[in-house]
């Protein structure tokens, strides 16, 4: 057990708790764990070497796509050097500066995730209700702006969480409650007045994480009635079923978002080993998922895994 000096600080430490009641199996527990890591590594990874190899990828759903992938790899590489350290070293300490970085990085590549799934959003709904302006609208400088946008939101959004964070003391030990550095956790742990701080953070929620759900929504409601004032014969089909995807990958990236989100609102109410599951959840089933989801909706991803590894198709042929 740790001894944990509750006088405020200047150069506090963060310790890890793993899986609560679960410490003599971390070896374990850590086998599930690396493998899914390295999936998510080795799914993304494939995904751009994929769109960057395949000529028919080249268009603007698969550069989205190929974003999505660098922001999970980022996500992916930002967790799992405290993760594995808690399950394969059995290290639960983690200093100031190092936790910050940490969580910037996490809450950035979030914010910069959300902000491509708008982006994949509005090309579904240019690609339906406007297929014939679809080449003209969505340009390669078209794409280049909307990706760095959502990268400059996010950095820019978030760059002073971990400055405000800085300007609190800290006991000299705290016991965080994920297995990576959180913001609200951290800000739990904070001593003084965080009340700016605390709006600060739900203000930067709200202008990215909300404002973008709102936008995805807005956009499948617009292309939903498009769709239906069509007759079965106009129908695109296909275009429809490259939005399956992209709602597959939303509600893959949101319900853990807005489950944790409301787990951290309960805490004191919530199970200790269904908060940390959740929580690793929350940054291990979305890029682990992603590819997941494309190579066995999209026939064009499929198509390429075909050409280039031999892997047999899924999904009948178009």
């Amino acid at each position: 057990m740790l001894a944990f000096n509750h006088t405020a600080s200047n150069w506090p430490t963060f310790s890890f708790i793993g899986i609560p009641g679960l410490e003599a199996a971390h070896t374990w527990i850590s086998i599930p764990f690396c493998l899914l890591y390295l999936l998510a590594l080795v799914g993304n990874a494939l995904l751009l070497i994929l769109v960057r190899a395949e000529q028919n990828l080249h268009e603007p759903q698969f550069y989205f796509l190929a974003m999505l992938a660098v922001t999970d790899l980022g996500l992916s590489l930002s967790t799992m050097p405290s993760v594995l350290a808690i399950f394969w070293f059995d290290v639960h300490h983690i200093g100031l500066d190092v936790c910050l970085t940490q969580m910037f990085f996490i809450h950035t590549l979030s914010s910069v995730e959300s902000g491509v799934l708008v982006a994949m959003a509005f090309d579904r709904l240019v690609g339906i209700c406007s297929p014939l302006n679809y080449s003209r609208i969505l340009t390669h400088s078209t794409v280049a702006c909307l990706s760095g946008a959502a990268l400059i939101r996010g950095a820019t959004l978030l760059a002073p969480l971990p400055f405000l964070l800085r300007t609190f003391p800290f006991y000299v030990a705290n016991i965080l409650s994920h297995s990576y550095c959180y913001y609200p956790d951290m800000l739990n742990l904070a001593c003084g007045h965080v009340t700016f701080s605390s709006v600060y953070g739900l203000v930067s929620v709200l202008c990215t994480f909300v404002v973008d759900a709102v936008f995805i929504f807005a956009s499948y409601m617009k292309i939903l009635g498009t769709v239906m004032k069509l007759g079965p014969q106009d129908r695109n089909w296909k275009s429809l079923h490259t939005c399956a995807c992209h709602l597959c990958t939303v509600f893959v990236f949101y319900l853990p978002l807005v489950s944790l989100a409301v787990l951290h609102h309960y805490t004191q109410n919530t199970s200790p080993v269904l908060y940390t599951t959740m929580s690793n959840a929350y940054l291990l089933v979305t890029p682990l998922l992603n590819p997941l989801v494309y190579s066995l909706k999209s026939r064009q991803i499929q198509a390429a895994l075909h050409k280039r590894f031999g892997v047999q198709r899924v999904i009948a042929g178009e």
